[in-house]
């Protein structure tokens, strides 16, 4: 009987050490060392703003997570709203660890297909007029946020008043089917309003309506404003064709716009957005930080720009603080 009762003891102890080793290895296989993350990156449209978050983006988190430990699947919806939501909901089928909503309509897309896969927007203006939410305070919560390329509007609408003194009559070209460029219209309208000149909004639905609407806002107008909209940023050829000769100046909302066919801009870094945006999904992949508790974050630092080959063509002498966009 005691010999048994030794043997039942000893293997008892084997047992127990079996299953201390067995949970020493079910803790390794849940550690994030060695993990591959799949990261799925819908950008709304090819310009050079939106390439340019991008690139920052994958930067950053290569940089983070490091090259071999991470999966980019990355699409590009060519302008099409119903292309981003085909893309997220492929992504969701993939279940990617995170998304990149690249452009305000992907991010709207990625909102519709997923509550639980954390999703980071960049190149959106404002979230809460992007996503409907009133009285936004800065943080989305759930499972999105990401950075924000609103620039000081104000700021920009003032560049027409200073370098276009004479101009009395604005026209503001946009793409109506873009939320957060109804939104910046709304703001520098305002401003310019308030500062006495008269103002008129041209906006067009699709790409192929650019030119025509584009040709009556640069034959009423003595000055455009063309707000960070991704239509018209991927249009700026065929923008710059109709007003050059009518030698209607444009203050543009962001650089890629200005080289296209503006004079001048107040405008951000969008690589620089983009790489904002990597450094939160790090943190959110490797640290396990919350993204409900993720404010929207800004690239603070803005940049006065001038496109020295239009201005020349105008006439247009700019100040001495503006730097020549190369």
């Amino acid at each position: 009987m005691k010999k048994s009762k030794k043997i039942l003891s000893l293997m008892l102890a084997v047992l127990m050490m079996s299953a201390v080793f067995v949970g020493c290895g079910s803790s390794s296989g849940d550690s994030k060392e060695g993990k591959t993350y799949k990261i799925g990156i819908c950008q709304l449209i090819t310009h050079e703003a939106l390439d340019a978050a991008t690139k920052g983006f994958k930067e950053a988190v290569i940089e983070g997570l490091g090259e071999e430990n991470v999966e980019f699947i990355e699409q590009n919806a060519a302008g099409e709203n119903n292309t981003c939501t085909t893309i997220v909901n492929d992504f969701v089928s993939k279940n990617v660890d995170l998304m990149m909503a690249n452009g305000t309509g992907a991010l709207q897309a990625a909102a519709n297909a997923t509550v639980d896969i954390p999703i980071l927007g960049t190149s959106i203006t404002d979230y809460g007029v992007a996503l409907e939410i009133d009285d936004f305070s800065g943080t989305v919560g759930g499972n999105i946020s990401g950075t924000s390329d609103l620039a000081p509007l104000e700021d920009q609408a003032q560049m027409i008043i200073d370098l276009v003194p004479e101009a009395k009559n604005i026209g503001i070209l946009y793409c109506s089917a873009e939320p957060n460029s109804a939104y910046q219209v709304k703001i520098v309208k305002e401003y310019l309003e308030g500062n006495g000149l008269t103002v008129k909004e041209y906006a067009f639905s699709a790409s192929s309506d650019v030119a025509q609407v584009a040709e009556a806002a640069a034959a009423a107008s003595d000055a455009m404003y063309i707000p960070t909209d991704n239509t018209a940023a991927s249009c700026t050829e065929t923008i710059n064709n109709v007003v050059l000769p009518t030698k209607t100046p444009i203050i543009a909302g962001e650089s890629g716009i200005c080289k296209g066919c503006g004079i001048a801009t107040l405008a951000i870094s969008y690589e620089k957005l983009g790489q904002i945006t990597g450094e939160m999904a790090v943190e959110i992949l490797k640290d396990g930080k919350d993204i409900s508790e993720m404010p929207i974050q800004y690239d603070k630092d803005t940049s006065k720009l001038y496109n020295k080959t239009i201005c020349d063509e105008l006439g247009i002498k700019v100040p001495d603080d503006y730097e020549e966009l190369k």
